[in-house]
This record gives structure tokens, C-alpha cells and sequence, in this order.
């Protein structure tokens, strides 16, 4: 009998098996119902060797929501994509918006993850309170960076497009939330219903 050669695999191997796994197991049970040795035995691995990759707990949370969550839909991806709208000097707005919730919706257990953590999130106690608590302002200071074409009547970002921002995160949370829900609905498509009120006609017909 020929002994099988045994694979090893690569850290981003393994780091991709544990965001999986965390993602899962969080988002069904929550992060407080979760232990490490419940990640480390879906993935198959010792919780030892889990801790040579996340360092502890809260490094989980690093890898799951700035490492993994918040990298990847960006403004950035979506002025590399090529997609209507996403000229890197011009880009438009709302443009990009349809882009992330497209991209949202095909990654389901990473977005259900999200709203447990966030949930969770409103107890002080709670190590992702402060990233939570202080995410709508670090939204809005990261779309700032990016030199969106606007229409004249709405005037300069800096000054009039908080209280739009606002409105998108608000709807995008609460559009989430019934996706995940059984029945679920069209993400993409109760999107677009919202994006009509909050870019109306004739004002923004030119620069979604």
C-alpha cells in the first residue's frame, strides 16, 4: 500500500478555511456562542494551530471584518472594474453603490455575519463596539477620499451629501436584513427601488 503524500497547505489557504469557517459559525450562533475550539474542529485543525494564524479572539474579529468584510466591494474595485460610471476621475455615486450591493449579495454568509456582529454590537462590552459606533463616520470620511461627479444642483460633497450617505448605510442595513429573512427578497432589485428616492429624477438621471 502506497502512503498518500500528505498536502500542506498555505497560510492564505488556511486563513481562507478559518474565514469561512468563523463566518459560518458566527453568523449562526453569534460571536459570544462561538468558541475558538468550535472554529478550530470545522476547519480540522488543533485550537493551538488556530491561534498561530488569529493570535486570539478578538484578532479573529480583525481577520473577519477589516481583513476580509470591509476589504474587498470597495470604491477602489469598483473604479478597476470598467463598469459604466466608474471612471477614476469621475466616478458616479450611485454607480458604485449598485456595484457593492451586487457584490453584497453574492457573498451571503459574510453579510449575515455582519448584521450578528453588528447586533451584538450595541452591548458597550462587546469587542467591536467602538468599530461599529464610529463606522458611519469612518464611511463617510473613506467615500470622501474619492472625487465623485455630481450634479450641479446638489453642490460640493463636503457640504451637502452626509445626509445622503446616511440614508444609503440606513437602507442598505435594513435591505440586508430582509434578504436574509425567509421569504427572501431580490437584494439588487429592492436596491434599485431605494436608489430612486434617494438619487431622484431629473436631478441625478445623468449621474447614476
Amino acid at each position: 500500500m502506497v502512503k498518500q503524500k500528505r498536502v500542506r497547505k498555505t497560510p492564505e489557504e488556511r486563513l481562507g478555511e478559518i474565514t469561512r469557517a468563523a463566518a459560518k459559525l458566527i453568523g449562526e450562533r453569534g460571536y459570544n456562542g462561538t468558541s475558538l475550539k468550535d472554529i478550530a474542529d470545522e476547519v480540522g485543525m488543533s485550537q493551538p494551530g488556530l491561534l498561530h494564524y488569529i493570535g486570539n479572539k478578538e484578532g479573529l474579529l480583525q481577520l473577519l471584518m477589516t481583513d476580509s468584510y470591509d476589504a474587498t466591494g470597495t470604491p477602489e474595485d469598483f473604479l478597476a472594474s470598467g463598469l459604466p460610471g466608474s471612471d477614476p476621475d469621475a466616478p458616479l455615486f450611485p454607480s458604485y453603490l449598485r456595484f457593492l450591493v451586487r457584490h453584497n449579495a453574492s457573498r451571503r454568509s459574510m453579510v449575515q455575519l455582519y448584521m450578528i456582529l453588528e447586533t451584538e454590537a450595541f452591548n458597550p462590552d462587546h469587542p467591536l463596539y467602538e468599530y461599529f459606533h464610529t463606522r458611519p463616520f469612518a464611511v463617510w470620511d473613506y467615500y470622501s477620499r474619492f472625487p465623485w461627479k455630481l450634479p450641479p444642483e446638489v453642490g460640493p460633497w463636503d457640504e451637502n451629501m452626509g445626509p445622503v450617505v446616511r440614508q444609503c448605510i440606513e437602507a442598505m442595513d435594513g435591505i440586508q436584513l430582509r434578504w436574509l429573512r425567509d421569504p427572501p427578497i431580490d437584494m439588487v432589485d429592492e436596491w434599485l427601488v431605494f436608489e430612486r428616492m434617494i438619487f431622484p429624477s431629473p436631478v441625478w438621471d445623468r449621474y447614476r
